[in-house]
C-alpha cells in the first residue's frame, strides 16, 4: 500500500526517507543512533524510531512509553529471530495502522484489522455478471457500459500508471453516457499521483482538496503548519456529467484519498462504506539487524482541516445485501445507478 504524495517528491530506501516539498526546500531523513544488534538492541531502536517519527499518537490516544514498559520485559539475548519478530508485530500492532509493516526475509508484519472487522460490501462474481467478457481495460482499469446508458469504471488499484492517451479515450468512450460509476472498492492504495491523475479530470478549476502536515521535532506534536493540497484541472478529456464513486472499507491509503479529492468536485456523490483510511505518508527505516520498518509520518486531513486517517464516510450509506447477492445484483451499484436515473 504505497502511497506517494503528487505535491511531493516522496522517494525512500531501506534506510532512509527523505521528503522534498515543493513550497519550501526540507530534508527529513530517518535515521537511528547506534543500538547494538541483539533482540534488546532492535528492540530499542525500533521504538525509538517510532517514538520520533510516527505521527498519530496523540489522534489515536496511545501511550507509546507504557508500551515500552510492557514489551521491554519481553526481550532476552536467547531469543530467535522468529521470536523477536513476533513480539514486536505485537508492539506495531497496537498502533491499528496499516501503514506500519516490519519487513523481514521470512515474513511481514502488517495490521489488518482496519478492514477485517467490517462487512466487505463488495463481491467479484457479482461484478463480473455487470462487465461481462466484452469490457475494455486500460491503464489497469476494467470500463463498459451498463444497459441504461450508464458508464461503469472499476478501478481496483493505483498501482498502474494513468496515461493521458488511456484517460482520453475512456472518457471518450463513455461520451454518450448519462454519468459513470466509478467503483473503487477493495482498492488497497498505490500511487498517489495515478490517483491524483484521475481526480484531476473531474474539475475545470484548481480545488483546496486538503492538507498534509510533516515533522518539524522528535516529540509526538511537533508538527509544521497546514500546508495546503491543490487539485489542477487535468490536461485531456474532462468529464462535466454526473459521477458516483463506490467505496467500502477495504478503500486505502491511496485510494482514501481518491475519495478525499472526488468529493471537492462537482457532480460526484459517494455510496456504499466508510473508507479504510490510511493518511499518513510512510516512511521507512532500518533496524540493527537490517530489517525495514515502514510507518506513517505525515498526516493528511481533508478541505475542512478534519484527519482522514479513521476512513471518510460516504454521502449514501449502502451495504450489499443478502437477498440481492442471490438474485446477482449487487445493492451499491443498483444504487448508484438509481441515483443517475
Amino acid at each position: 500500500m504505497k502511497l506517494i504524495c503528487p505535491k511531493f517528491l516522496l522517494s525512500y530506501s531501506v534506510v532512509v526517507v527523505c521528503m522534498l516539498l515543493t513550497t519550501i526546500s526540507f530534508t527529513s531523513c530517518v535515521t537511528n543512533d547506534d543500538f547494538p544488534d541483539d533482540p534488546q538492541g532492535n528492540f530499542e531502536a525500533l521504538w525509538k524510531i517510532l517514538d520520533e517519527h510516527y505521527c498519530f499518537f496523540s489522534q489515536k490516544g496511545i501511550d507509546w512509553n507504557e508500551i515500552h514498559k510492557r514489551y521491554t520485559r519481553k526481550f532476552h539475548n536467547g531469543m530467535t529471530e522468529s521470536q523477536q519478530f513476533e513480539v514486536m508485530a505485537d508492539m506495531l500492532s497496537e498502533l491499528k495502522d496499516g501503514h506500519v509493516n516490519l519487513f523481514t526475509s521470512f515474513n511481514t508484519a502488517r495490521y489488518w484489522s482496519w478492514h477485517e472487522n467490517y462487512p466487505r460490501n463488495y463481491s467479484d462474481s457479482l461484478i463480473r455478471k455487470y462487465i461481462k467478457t466484452d469490457y475494455l481495460i486500460a491503464s489497469g482499469m476494467d470500463y463498459t457500459i451498463l444497459d441504461d446508458n450508464i458508464g461503469y469504471l472499476r478501478c481496483s488499484s493505483f498501482q498502474n500508471g494513468m496515461g493521458a492517451g488511456n484517460l482520453d479515450y475512456i472518457f471518450l468512450f463513455f461520451q454518450p453516457c448519462k454519468g459513470i460509476i466509478i467503483d473503487i472498492r477493495d482498492n488497497g492504495g498505490g500511487a498517489l499521483t495515478n490517483a491524483e491523475e484521475l481526480a484531476a479530470r473531474f474539475t475545470n478549476e484548481s480545488r483546496l482538496v486538503g492538507y498534509i502536515q510533516h515533522k518539524t521535532g522528535r516529540g509526538h506534536d511537533d508538527f509544521s503548519g497546514l500546508k495546503e493540497q491543490i487539485l489542477k484541472p487535468g490536461k485531456g478529456i474532462r468529464w462535466q456529467k454526473p459521477v458516483v464513486v463506490l467505496t467500502n472499507r477495504s478503500v486505502f491509503s491511496a485510494a482514501n484519498e481518491f475519495v478525499k479529492y472526488m468529493r471537492c468536485c462537482p457532480n460526484v456523490r459517494t455510496v456504499g462504506d466508510c473508507t479504510g483510511g490510511g493518511a499518513g505518508l510512510p516512511f521507512t527505516s532500518e533496524l540493527p539487524n537490517g530489517w525495514s520498518v515502514r510507518f506513517s509520518a505525515c498526516p493528511m486531513f481533508d478541505k475542512d482541516k478534519r484527519l482522514t486517517e479513521f476512513g471518510i464516510e460516504p454521502d449514501y450509506k449502502v451495504a450489499l445485501t443478502t437477498e440481492d447477492f442471490h438474485r446477482g445484483k449487487d445493492t451499491i451499484i443498483e444504487f448508484a445507478r438509481k441515483l443517475m436515473r
